[in-house]
C-alpha cells in the first residue's frame, strides 16, 4: 500500500542542505557553518541524543543486538538482490548480510568504533596494478581505479579526524620512521595518536605471542573507543570506555565510543547557522531546468506533506546505498550499463570477504563480556603491497585480528559443532563453554568486477511507489583466491595457539555470494570518485559532474573496496572536500576540475 502524500509546500530558501546526519553529514556542518552558510541538515529517521544511550537503555541485547532497532526498516528501505543478471532479484526482508543504520549519527551511532587510514597503495590501486602485474594477469572484467587524491593529500584531514574522534592506538609510521609495537606497513604519520592503545585483553595476548614467533608485526586496533578521558578539537568530551561489552549495534553508554553524537552534534546544534529536521524522507534531489545545477531536493515529512526545500548547495551524504538510490531517482548521472560498460551511477559496488575460526581451550576463560567493539590485535603483513601476491593468483590483501567477545546472553554463546541445538543437552554444553572461545577473523579487499553493480528494481517499489534498490554481486575468483590463502595462514595461527578444538569458516573458490549471513557492514562504491567522468560520477573533490553544485560524499566514493574499515577514508575525504570549497568553491562557484 502507498502512503499517502499531501499537497506540496516550499520552504525558505537555505545555502545549504545537508541529507542524512551521521559522520559525513554532522561534519560537514560543522564545516560549512564555520564558512559562514545557513545549513540544515535533513534526517529521515528519529532524533538520538546521547541521553538516547544512557544507562540502561543501550544494554538491551535483544532489541539492539537481535531486533537491530538502530537499523533501517526493510519494509520500508529494502534492496533488492541477485548474484547475477540471469537472477530473479528478492527483496532482502532481514538485515543479515550487512546492516544499515537510521536515524541522526545513522551507522555512526551503531558501529564498532574501529577507525582505519587507508594505506597510500589502496587509494592508487590501479596505478600499482599497472606497475606490479605483467599485462594479462589481472582479470579483464576487473574494473580498477584510483581515488584521484592521494595519502599525502589526506594525511592532514585523517589526523584532525582522528583528533574529533579521540582513536585510541599505536603509530607505527611516525614521519617515516618504523616503531615497534605499531602497524609498520601503514602510512606514515604526522603526528602519533591521539591516545594511547586500550588495555589489553588475554585474546590479545595470545594472538600477540602467536604471530610474533611466526615473524609477524602484530599492532592493537586503531579504536575509537577512548582509552582515557578525551576533550577535542570541537570541545567534546569523552569518558575511558569500561568495557561494558555493547558496541557493535549499540549506542555508547559511557559516551566512550566516537559517534557524531558524543563528537560533533552538540557543537553543531548550538551554532545559529544550523538546523537540523527529522523524520524528513528525501525523494528527489531537484535539477534546474537547464541540468547543469541543482535546486534543492523534495521530502516528505512526518506529517505525510511533500515539501520543497530550495538550496543553493546539497550535500548528499547518506549510507552507501541510499546515496546511489537517490541519486537514480533525481535522474543525475548516467546510470551503469553492465552489458556496454557505459554509464557511471551504479559502477563498482563493492563489499568485502571475510572469513574466521573459532577456537575452544578448557584451560582459559576469556572473560567474553568485558570486552570493547575496538579492542583486539592485528597483522596487517598480507596487505596488497606487503608481498608477493601475484605469486598466489591474486591482487588484493587482508588484515587478520582478533578481539573479545562477544559476550551477550544470545549472540555470545559458543558451543562445540556436535552439540545439540536446543533443549537440555546444549544448556549443560554452553554453560560449560561459555567464555573458553577465541575468535580470529579475516577482513579483505574486493576489487571491482563489470557484473557487480546497483541499479532500480524493475519490480519492486517501496510505500511511496518509488523502485527499489537492486544489488547485482557476486563473488569473483580472484578475491576468492585472496581469502583462501588468508584461511591457510590463520590455520598456521591456530596451529600456533594449539586450542582444543577449532571450527573454521572460510569462502572457496566456486562459492557463490550468500546475503543470508552478516559479513560487515562496509559497502562501497556507486557514485565512486576519479579524475574522468566516464568513470566516476565526482571528480576528486566529491563534487558531482553534471551538477557543480552537488557534492556526494561518503563510502560510496570507493572505487574498489580496501581490506580495512572505510570511516577514517570518509572522514578524511569528507575534510578534504570542505577545504577546497571553502578556499575556491564559495567564493566562484563551479566546476572545481
Amino acid at each position: 500500500m502507498q502512503r499517502t502524500i499531501n499537497v506540496v509546500m516550499k520552504k525558505k530558501p537555505v545555502d545549504v542542505v545537508i541529507i542524512g546526519l551521521g559522520w559525513s553529514g554532522s561534519l560537514m556542518g560543522m564545516e560549512m557553518t564555520d564558512a559562514g552558510l545557513d545549513v540544515l541538515a535533513l534526517e529521515r529517521g528519529n532524533d538520538r541524543t546521547k541521553k538516547d544511550f544512557l544507562y540502561p537503555k543501550p544494554a538491551d541485547e535483544l532489541k539492539y543486538g537481535v531486533r537491530l532497532s538502530l537499523m533501517q526498516e526493510p519494509r520500508t528501505d529494502g534492496v533488492t538482490m541477485r548474484r547475477n543478471t540471469q537472477e530473479n532479484a528478492l527483496p532482502q526482508r532481514h538485515w543479515t548480510t550487512f546492516h544499515p543504520g537510521t536515524g541522526v549519527g545513522g551507522c555512526g551511532a551503531h558501529w564498532t568504533g574501529v577507525l582505519y587510514r587507508a594505506t597510500p597503495t589502496e587509494l592508487t590501486m590501479k596505478s600499482f596494478a599497472e606497475k606490479t602485474f605483467p599485462q594479462g594477469f589481472l582479470p579483464e572484467d576487473m574494473q580498477l581505479q584510483d581515488h584521484g587524491v592521494t595519502y599525502e593529500e589526506l594525511e592532514p584531514h585523517y589526523d584532525f579526524f582522528e583528533k574529533i574522534a579521540g582513536l585510541s592506538g599505536q603509530a607505527g609510521n611516525l614521519k617515516g620512521e618504523k616503531i615497534k609495537g605499531g602497524n609498520p606497513f601503514e602510512g606514515p604519520r604526522q603526528n602519533p595518536f591521539p591516545l594511547p592503545p586500550l588495555p589489553r585483553t588475554l585474546t590479545d595476548t595470545l594472538f600477540t605471542e602467536a604471530t610474533e614467533s611466526l615473524g609477524y608485526h602484530p599492532y592493537p586496533y586503531p579504536s575509537a573507543n577512548a582509552s582515557q578521558s578525551w576533550t577535542n578539537p570541537y570541545g567534546m568530551q569523552l569518558g575511558p570506555c569500561n568495557f561494558c561489552g555493547f558496541c557493535s549495534n549499540y549506542g555508547c553508554l559511557n559516551y566512550s565510543k566516537a559517534s557524531p553524537q558524543t563528537c560533533v552534534l552538540d557543537a553543531l546544534k548550538q551554532r545559529q547557522n544550523f538546523s537540523y529536521r527529522t523524520n524528513s524522507d528525501v525523494r528527489r534531489i531537484n535539477k534546474s531546468a537547464d541540468g547543469k545545477t541543482v535546486t534543492g531536493v523534495t521530502y516528505i515529512d512526518g506529517d505525510g506533506n511533500e515539501v520543497f526545500q530550495p538550496a543553493k548547495m546539497v550535500f548528499l551524504c547518506s549510507f552507501t546505498l541510499s546515496n546511489v538510490r537517490l541519486l537514480l531517482l533525481s535522474d543525475i548521472g548516467k546510470p551503469y550499463d553492465p552489458a556496454t560498460g557505459t554509464g557511471v551511477v551504479g559502477r563498482n559496488f563493492t563489499y568485502q570477504i571475510t572469513g574466521s575460526a573459532d577456537l575452544y581451550f578448557k584451560h582459559h576463560q576469556f572473560n567474553p563480556f568485558i570486552n570493547a567493539g575496538g579492542s583486539g590485535q592485528v597483522i596487517d603483513d598480507f596487505a596488497p603491497d606487503a608481498f608477493d601476491t601475484q605469486k598466489h593468483g591474486f591482487i588484493g590483501g587482508s588484515y587478520i585480528y582478533t578481539t573479545q567477545g562477544p559476550g551477550g546472553a544470545i549472540n555470545g554463546i559458543r558451543v562445540s559443532p556436535d552439540t545439540p541445538a536446543w533443549g537440555s543437552a546444549w544448556k549443560r554444553q554452553a554453560a560449560a563453554e561459555y567464555g573458553h572461545h577465541m575468535m580470529i577473523g579475516t577482513t579483505g579487499s574486493n576489487m571491482a568486477y563489470r557484473d557487480c553493480y546497483l541499479d532500480l528494481d524493475p519490480t519492486y517499489r517501496d510505500p511511496h511507489g518509488d523502485p527499489l534498490l537492486r544489488m547485482t554481486y557476486d563473488w569473483h575468483d580472484n578475491d576468492m583466491r585472496m581469502t583462501e590463502f588468508m584461511g591457510d595462514r590463520i590455520r598456521d595461527i591456530v596451529k600456533k595457539l594449539g586450542p582444543d578444538y577449532h571450527t573454521t569458516s572460510f569462502h572457496q573458490v566456486g562459492d557463490h555470494f550468500d546475503p543470508s549471513k552478516y559479513q560487515s557492514t562496509h559497502l562501497t562504491g556507486g557514485a565512486v570518485m576519479g579524475t574522468d567522468p566516464n568513470t566516476s560520477v565526482v571528480n576528486r573533490y566529491l563534487q558531482h559532474w553534471d551538477a557543480h553544485n552537488l557534492f556526494v560524499i561518503g563510502a560510496t566514493n570507493f572505487p574498489q573496496n580496501m581490506m580495512h574499515n572505510p570511516t577514517g577514508t570518509v572522514g578524511a575525504l569528507t575534510f578534504w572536500a570542505a577545504k577546497k570549497i571553502r578556499s575556491d568553491y564559495l567564493d566562484n562557484p563551479g566546476p572545481l576540475m
